[in-house]
Parts: C-alpha cells; structure tokens; sequence
C-alpha cells in the first residue's frame, strides 16, 4: 500500500508544483478496497482536506482539517495539564554544533535534516537545521534553568512544526516533509520518575486514540533497532489497517541520562552530591489524522467519529415549491438553534444543488450525522434522521431531535471503536513457524510470534519479506514462551507484533 500512495502522491506534488488545479466537486471514483492510493487521495482532496503546495511533501491544511487537529489539541492539552505539564515555544531553528552534542541521536536524524546555510545575501558563519525535533535546542535551556532538587521534575510541552526531509516519495499526512505535532519533554531526579512518566503519557496517548479517533491501539515496547536515536527505550501505540499493513501513531521515550550528560543537565541532590537528569519525550502528530482517514473510511469518503469531526450534523431542507420554502427553512434554522450549543452544526442552504447532492456531498466529508426535513415532514412533526456509518434513516419527533442526536453520536462513537476492534482482532493470527509467518503476511494479517528481538533477525526479516518489521513488544508476555524465534530459530525472549508496515 506505501508503494501505491506515495507514488500516487509523488505524481500528484509535481503536477501541482508545475500547475496548481482545481478538484472538480465530485464524489469519490474509486473503491477503497480496489485502489486504496487512488481512495486516499481522492478523499484528501474532495473531503477538503489538503491541498498541494509549490514545494514537494509540504502540504496545505485545510481548515475541516486543521478544525480535527484543534480538537486533540484542545483535549490533549487538558490530560497534560493534569499532570503537570506546561506549553511553552523554543527556535525552531538549531545551531549545528548544538545539534552534534548527542552523536547517538544527531547520526539518527542527519539523513533527514534540512539545512538553511544563507540569511539575505549573507552566508551563515554555522549552518542552521530547521526543526527535526526539539531535544538539543531545549535541553540547552534545561542546562540553565536546573540547578537543585527543587527544580525538578520539569515538564514542558510545544505545539510546533517539524521538517524532515526522509524520503524521496512524500505521502500526504502519513509521510510529510512538514508536519505539525506535539512533543513533550520532561526532566526527573531518578530513573524510576522517568519511566513512569514515559509510561503515563503512553497511557494518555492510548486514551485519545481509543475514545477519540476510535481507533484500536497496540501499546508495548518498541525493538531495539526500532528504538529513537538516543532513547535507552521507546514505547510506542500502533494500529493495524485492514488493508494489511501496521503502522505506529506515536510514542514515548526514556532518554535516561543520555542526553543529560551531554547537555550537563544536573542538579544539586540533598547532600549536595551533582546528579545528572533523567528525561523523557513524547509526542503525536497530524500524521494521526491521515491514520484515522485511511482507518474508517469507506467507498463514499469519510467516515469521523463524532469526538474528533468538524461537522457533527448537517441539516437538509427539502423544498420544490416557492410555497414551501419559507416553512421549511424556518423550521430548519429553529432545529439548527436548539442544536448548535451543544454540536457542530451546518444548515445546508445552498439553492445551487439539489438534495441528493448534499447527501452525497456530506457523506463523502464526514459529517456524522444528516437531519432532513421537508413540508410533509412539518405537517407530521418529524424529521429524517440518517447516521453516517450505518445509513439507515429514521423518523424522529421534532420534539426529540436534541436528546436523539445526542444519544446517537455517543452511541456511533461506541460503535465505531467496537467495529474497528472487531477488524484488527479479526486480522490478528499467532504463528509458531516461519512457514506459517512468510504465509500469514502474504494474506495481510497482523501476526503475534515469538522472537529473539535481536537486531540482526529484524534486518534480515525486512530484507526477505519487502518489508515486514515487528511492530511493538505488547507488555503483557506469557510466563512461558511455547517456541524458539519464529524467524531466526534462536532462543526466544518475547512474543511481538510483526507486521508489513509504513
């Protein structure tokens, strides 16, 4: 599936970067399952999400997009807050020699670094990495602001952009060369404080994804080839597309002292002993949103939960006649005033297209829910009322309206998760042998095997395979293991998710 949409994609940046076009207003042309590149692109564009940008895997966020990334921000911003943390902003531009004190970490990031080298007419005396990510430009603020125990734990968090220039086929959310995310950072006098705020934050990730996006999570352990440069361990929530491939949302890292020493991050303990920091960094990003577009969607465009989309509702009035269309409108904007205090609502009173076409129009956006309301429906008090994901349409009292919709969005967020549950476990198979685990990535499943974890047996999987790499370690293990490494034949130490993946 990469290989299909970044090429898509890829055909799509050069075509805007010589010619920016118009997306016709059309619906989706093409069956997720027949050609989930072509789908995925078709509902980015005509869903008005993104558009293209003159600089290839830089792309616009549309406001119904940017509206979704407000939400997490919004929710997200009141979990961390709970736990201490405070928003803050650092450069987004960092010095080279800056970047260089952690080698681990600088030789993990040196592929994908863009460089500005020039200001006006002037070269740079140092050349000047915009943004990769933030730990070397705050952790030199760390340095200075943790002097003693009473400075400790420090917990910051920024809302910014990232540049990381990685690859050569740009995917539009999933891989962009701009993207936005949050990345928290965090300072602690011992290991211990350290790994349970790693471990915290992955359980509040874990809690967005599922009660927000509706989205399955499988949280564990990520290998150690798959460990971020300079973590001494990364934790990570991942899902299972049922296209068939694996991909992860986004982690949290023990830094340990790593970085601490590098930086001198220290502080004076009760006896007066130096002691480096422990840290950790966390984050998530509109990469995210791409996830849950290719995770929900169906044949007609989006499919949102409730919780995360920027139209909840959409009111349809239906009228042919003149004489009609003073009632109707009037009882649809009263309908719209008793809802919109408490959801996101659009009256769709374009005279331009026709009914059946705003139907379509709104399924194909996302809108959870369409109310429709005619002159018969006035003369029997009643509305139609059609959920997003199941279609079905009901007549509902216009009396009841309010206290239906509020039950039917919180039922269809359920609902969501549960159906989306049902496919990954559906797609999950255990295999004890190589023949079995060579055969079950040919059917696109999401295996569970028992493995070494060493990182020769993951580099020579991806080789054999096109591919395939273990997802996470699910911390729940068994107390025994029941087979040596599926893959290589050694000794065993874990059981972990192994998938094709992004």
């Amino acid at each position: 599936m990469v290989e299909q949409t970044t090429s898509s994609s890829e055909k799509q940046d050069k075509k805007n970067a010589s010619k920016p076009e118009k997306v016709p207003l059309a619906g989706i042309t093409v069956k997720k399952a027949d050609n989930i590149s072509e789908w995925y692109t078709q509902v980015l564009q005509k869903a008005e999400l993104i558009d293209y940008s003159l600089v290839s895997g830089c792309y616009v966020l549309r406001p119904r997009l940017y509206a979704m990334w407000e939400k997490v921000q919004q929710l997200f911003d009141v979990e961390i807050k709970r736990k201490g943390v405070q928003n803050a902003y650092f450069p987004m531009l960092i010095p080279e020699s800056l970047l260089n004190k952690e080698a681990h970490h600088v030789n993990g990031f040196s592929p994908e670094v863009a460089w500005v080298t020039q200001g006006g007419n002037s070269p740079l005396p140092e050349r000047l990495a915009i943004r990769p990510t933030s730990e070397t430009i705050m952790y030199e603020s760390f340095a200075k602001w943790i002097r003693s125990h009473r400075d400790l734990p420090l917990k910051l968090n920024q809302w910014c952009n990232v540049v990381r220039w990685e690859f050569k086929h740009p995917t539009p959310l999933l891989r962009s060369r701009e993207f936005l995310w949050q990345e928290g950072h965090t300072a602690h006098a011992t290991h211990e404080e350290a790994a349970q705020m790693a471990l915290d934050m992955l359980n509040v990730y874990a809690q967005l994804l599922e009660d927000v996006y509706a989205l399955p999570i499988l949280r564990g352990k990520k290998s150690q080839g798959e460990t971020f440069a300079g973590a001494i361990y990364s934790l990570s929530c991942e899902t299972f597309f049922p296209s068939g491939k694996g991909i992860q949302i986004c982690t949290s890292h023990h830094l340990g002292t790593n970085f601490s020493k590098a930086f001198d991050i220290g502080y004076l303990n009760d006896k007066g002993n130096h002691m480096p920091v422990h840290q950790t960094s966390w984050g998530i990003s509109t990469r995210s949103l791409g996830i849950l577009v290719l995770f929900h969607g169906d044949d007609k465009g989006l499919v949102l939960p409730p919780k995360i989309a920027p139209t909840q509702i959409v009111i349809v009035p239906i009228y042919f006649a003149e004489v009609d269309k003073k009632r109707v409108m009037s009882a649809a904007v009263k309908i719209r005033k008793s809802l919109e205090t408490d959801f996101s609502v659009i009256l769709d009173d374009r005279e331009e297209y026709t009914p059946g076409w705003k139907y379509n129009d709104w399924e194909m956006k996302g809108a959870c829910m369409r109310i429709e309301i005619g002159p018969k429906d006035i003369a029997n008090e009643q509305v139609m009322i059609c959920r997003r994901d199941v279609g079905k349409k009901e007549a509902v009292p216009i009396a009841k309206v309010k206290e239906h919709v509020g039950s039917q969005l919180r039922q269809m967020q359920k609902d969501m998760l549960t159906h989306a549950t049902e496919r990954l476990v559906a797609a999950t198979v255990e295999v004890t042998t190589n023949e079995e685990l060579l055969k079950a990535l040919a059917e696109k499943k999401l295996i569970k095997t028992a493995w070494c974890a060493l990182p020769e047996c993951e580099a020579a999987l991806k080789e054999k395979t096109d591919g395939a790499k273990s997802m996470n370690i699910p911390f729940e293990q068994p107390e025994k293991l029941l087979s040596s490494c599926t893959l290589c034949g050694k000794t065993a130490t874990v059981v972990a998710y192994v998938a094709k993946a992004y």
